[in-house]
Order: C-alpha cells, then sequence, then structure tokens
C-alpha cells in the first residue's frame, strides 16, 4: 500500500471520504481486497487481505512491510 497519483490503468473506489486506487490487472489477479486497521497490542497496522491471495499467503502486513 502506497500512496500515489491515478493512472489510466488504476481502478478508483472512494470509501467515507477516502479514495483508493488498484492496477487493473492486479484487481483481476487478486480479487476483492480488503483494507482493515488492526490494533491488538503486539499488533497495530493495516492488514490488506484478499480472496485470490497471490505471494503465498493471505494478507499483507504494511506496518512491517512483510507481505505473505
Amino acid at each position: 500500500m502506497v500512496l500515489d497519483e491515478p493512472k489510466d490503468e488504476d481502478i478508483k473506489f472512494e470509501i467515507d471520504d477516502l479514495t483508493y486506487l488498484i492496477d487493473k490487472q492486479l484487481s483481476e489477479q487478486v480479487g476483492t481486497v480488503t483494507v482493515d486497521f488492526v490494533d491488538s497490542g503486539w499488533q497495530q497496522g493495516f492488514v490488506l487481505s484478499s480472496t485470490n491471495p497471490i505471494g503465498g499467503g493471505a494478507s499483507c502486513d504494511c506496518s512491517s512491510g512483510t507481505c505473505g
């Protein structure tokens, strides 16, 4: 997950006054993407999960910078 400017090949979603962009080709690969914020004491940050995860895992923990 990064801050980015929209590109022609991006799909744009607006939810609760926030705009999300995802590359169209990546969206076709991963399916529906869910963005959650987790604060469980030992883990805090954004967690991305998708219906068709790539990289062998079910989520991407953006607070630690590790995916898969």
